[in-house]
Parts: C-alpha cells; sequence; structure tokens
C-alpha cells in the first residue's frame, strides 16, 4: 500500500465533514420523524460505540458520533447534531431502543429559552410542545427477537401515529430504518464488520471514516427505495436529492472538490485596557512637533 494513502484518506474524510456540516447541520430541514441507534465496534484490545442517527422520510444520514464509553456524552452529542439539523420548535418523533440515556438526552437537545414572566429575571428552558419520545425494546432468546415492547416516552401514542403516516415510517413504533442503515456502515467500513482481521486500533480514523461512507451514502449513491417513489422513466434519487439538498446524483470527486464556504469574519477582541482618547483623523494633517523655527 502506498505510504501517502493514510494522509489522502483523512484529507478526503474530512472535507466530508466539512460538506456535511455546511449542507446538513444548517437547522432548515423538516425532519418529522428520527430514528437513533448504536453500533458496537470491536477494536483491538477496546470496544468503541459509534452513535448513528437518520430521517426516516428521506433516509438521510443526519449525525454520527464515535466514543469508547456508552455514556450520557455520548447520547448528548449525537443528539446536539440532530438539533442542529432541525427546524427550530418543529413537530418531531424520535425513536430509540431501550437505553435510558436517550429521554433525557432527547429532552436537553430539543427545548429553547422561553421568557416566561416580564421584567428581568432569567428565561426556562421548555421542550419543544410537538416532540414525541418513543421506546422500542426487543428481548432475544438464542439471537432470535421473542418480543417487541412498545411505550411512548414523551407525548401520546395518537400524535406519534399522525407523525409515522406524513413520514411513511411504518403503522407502528419501530427502529427498523436505522437497524437498516447500521447494517450499510458495517458492508462498507471495513473495521465495522464483526469478524475481521483488520480489527480498528483507534478512534479517529473510525470516525473519519464514518463521514466518508455516511457522505457517500447521502449524496453519491441512489437509494432503492427512495427511487422507488418516483415517476416512472425518471432518474434515480439519493436521500439528499429527497431532502431537497441537492437536485442531481453527486461523483466522488464532486464530493471531494466541492468547496465549502469559509465561515464569516469575526472581529479579533481588543486585548489590554480601553482606549480613553479617540483615534486620531487621518484627514486632518499632523501637528508639527517641538518650537518653530526663528525668521530672521
Amino acid at each position: 500500500m502506498n505510504a501517502r494513502w493514510p494522509a489522502f484518506r483523512d484529507r478526503a474524510c474530512q472535507q466530508c465533514q466539512r460538506v456535511h456540516q455546511a449542507l446538513i447541520e444548517q437547522g432548515q430541514l423538516e425532519l418529522i420523524h428520527v430514528q437513533a441507534d448504536e453500533i458496537r465496534v470491536k477494536a483491538r484490545g477496546m470496544v468503541i460505540w459509534m452513535g448513528l442517527a437518520m430521517r426516516v422520510s428521506s433516509r438521510l444520514w443526519l449525525a454520527g458520533v464515535v466514543s469508547r464509553t456508552r455514556d450520557t456524552r455520548l447520547a448528548d452529542r449525537l443528539l446536539q447534531q440532530v438539533r442542529a439539523c432541525c427546524r427550530a420548535g418543529s413537530n418531531l418523533l424520535v425513536c430509540t431502543d431501550g437505553w435510558a440515556a436517550y429521554p433525557a438526552s432527547i429532552k436537553r437537545a430539543f427545548r429553547d429559552k422561553v421568557k416566561e414572566t416580564a421584567g428581568r429575571g432569567r428565561a426556562c428552558l421548555r421542550v419543544w410542545s410537538g416532540l414525541c419520545i418513543a421506546t422500542v425494546i426487543k428481548r432475544t432468546e438464542k439471537k432470535r427477537v421473542v418480543e417487541v415492547t412498545r411505550k411512548m416516552t414523551l407525548g401520546t401514542l395518537a400524535y406519534a401515529s399522525t407523525l409515522l403516516q406524513a413520514s411513511r415510517g411504518g403503522t407502528v413504533l419501530n427502529t427498523a430504518f436505522i437497524e437498516r442503515l447500521n447494517g450499510t456502515m458495517r458492508e462498507r467500513l471495513a473495521p465495522l464488520t464483526r469478524t475481521c482481521r483488520h480489527a480498528a486500533q483507534r478512534v479517529h480514523p473510525l470516525e473519519t471514516g464514518m463521514y466518508l461512507i455516511g457522505s457517500t451514502y447521502n449524496f453519491c449513491c441512489p437509494h432503492q427505495e427512495l427511487s422507488k417513489r418516483r415517476t416512472p422513466g425518471r432518474q434515480q434519487q439519493t436521500p439528499a436529492m429527497a431532502s431537497g439538498i441537492t437536485d442531481h446524483i453527486w461523483s466522488v470527486l464532486e464530493l471531494v472538490r466541492y468547496q465549502v464556504a469559509p465561515p464569516p469574519w469575526v472581529e479579533p477582541k481588543r486585548r489590554g485596557r480601553p482606549r480613553k482618547r479617540p483615534l486620531p483623523d487621518p484627514n486632518v494633517p499632523k501637528r508639527p512637533r517641538g518650537r518653530p523655527r526663528k525668521i530672521r
């Protein structure tokens, strides 16, 4: 293998991460229905957790987080990325598995400051009124699912069913779509396979590879189910096209060469004591120094 390949791979993955942040994490998407789950990655001498989230209606990959521990920080980071993609105050259904950290992290992510009293005082943090949280717990015996428990952690089942129908996410509460995305990630990213000789050794390559696979999944790979919704004779459709982010299928070269706009310039904070006298006007001529010359 060429010694330059790891450096090129890292640059390509970082470019995919910038494209994802510039086009998807802009708070302009009407998500309606989101599913989140984690993947347990067996690495060399350690276990790594990869959290993923997707928009069900367009199969768009929204967020991904890689961590060595499966704790509240992982759930908070994942849901904050989903919050960056969602339009503020919109109606939203979030379906997860039975991990206890999810409900509190979802409530912390999808809340806004509300000033309830006039005059001085702090604003309160209120959860969105249109937010629903559903939990799907599967019980297995001998590697087979024998029982599925569905419950609402926040919101009503009738309202959640309305959001399910609007997003074409099935007739009952489920996590089938995010589990299918987990299978796609395991298929396309080599260190995620369950039995392999190329297990991950560090967290960073796994995170960069996640953005590479996720961005090509969003922009470059036509989705079979989304293409069926198109009228006969039309072109195939990617998750980014179904979400209204782009109007054509990207090539990998176009993804890598996409020009991301730099962040807006912010004037640096002036250090030191504040200036007491105003700055001199450059149009006014300077006053000569010293004594004037004597005219003889």
